[in-house]
């Protein structure tokens, strides 16, 4: 397991101690102790350098906010508008962008005008036009730390991640992703973006908008078993009502996965008491 911890303004010890509690919880584990993105920071910071030298990306001295962002998973609703390319072919090399700036430059990777099919297990072939959906992305910030588009790429393959499984939140991300892959000739891997489990009002749980956590329903003393059963019977994977993550596991199914999110009745914890 590798935890995400390049985004300094959010990163606590206590939500990395609340994350791994709550996996064992839900009977779920993992191969190894937990390693960390910025433990290979080094080594991020090097590989964007290596694609600006290669002139497949460009140093950026504007618009911090959406660097800021790009340090973050992008989800839907965290959408900006795209780069317009201000900096595009502007400097010659980061030294130049930084001296004429006094700043410290961010990295952009330089997208292709061209479309770009990626092939989704559940979506199936989706079509990106680079350029209209999502621009010159940030590859690292100006203080070095890798965005998590390049993060994870890297990681992935290091790690030889064949399969990624994630919220349809993300399925955008497939795009820069796949450029970058295409780039540092890594193999692509198997997409698997599914349905989302949204609050009563549709809404995707977060916790900036004080979404239902994990370690509410532990503490309301809801057993992990039922809370499993819950929220397999309603997308589609299992009858019981309570079931172990193990037990889950080995009966999972892809084909038998309801397409539709998946929306929490508002009082959950008591429907589960």
């Amino acid at each position: 397991m590798r935890l995400e911890d390049l985004d300094k303004g959010r990163v606590r010890g206590e939500f990395q101690d609340a994350c791994l509690e709550d996996l064992t919880w839900l009977g779920l584990n993992w191969d190894g102790p937990p390693s960390f993105q910025s433990d290979r920071e080094q080594e991020l910071r090097e590989t964007a350098e290596g694609l600006v030298s290669k002139g497949l990306a460009y140093p950026c001295i504007c618009t911090r906010r959406e660097i800021r962002a790009a340090i973050s998973a992008p989800h839907l609703e965290d959408a900006t508008s795209t780069y317009p390319g201000t900096c595009k072919g502007r400097f010659s090399s980061i030294q130049e962008a930084q001296e004429s700036s006094g700043r410290k430059p961010s990295l952009r990777f330089d997208c292709a005008l061209e479309d770009l099919e990626i092939q989704d297990r559940v979506h199936g072939a989706v079509t990106l036009s680079p350029w209209k959906d999502f621009g010159d992305f940030v590859i690292a910030s100006p203080e070095g730390h890798a965005s998590y588009q390049l993060a994870v790429v890297v990681d992935d393959a290091s790690q030889g991640i064949t399969e990624v499984l994630r919220g349809d939140d993300l399925l955008s991300s497939c795009g820069p992703q796949a450029i970058l892959q295409g780039a540092l000739g890594l193999r692509r891997p198997d997409w698997i973006h599914v349905p989302l489990v949204v609050n009563s009002t549709g809404e995707r749980l977060a916790k900036r908008a004080d979404g239902l956590s994990i370690r509410a329903i532990r503490d309301a003393g809801i057993p992990p078993e039922r809370l499993l059963g819950w929220l397999l019977c309603e997308s589609g994977l299992s009858q019981e009502r309570e079931i172990t993550a193990k037990a889950a596991i080995a009966g999972f199914q892809l084909e038998a996965l309801n397409r539709s999110p998946i929306k929490l009745p508002k009082d959950f914890i008591g429907s589960l008491a």
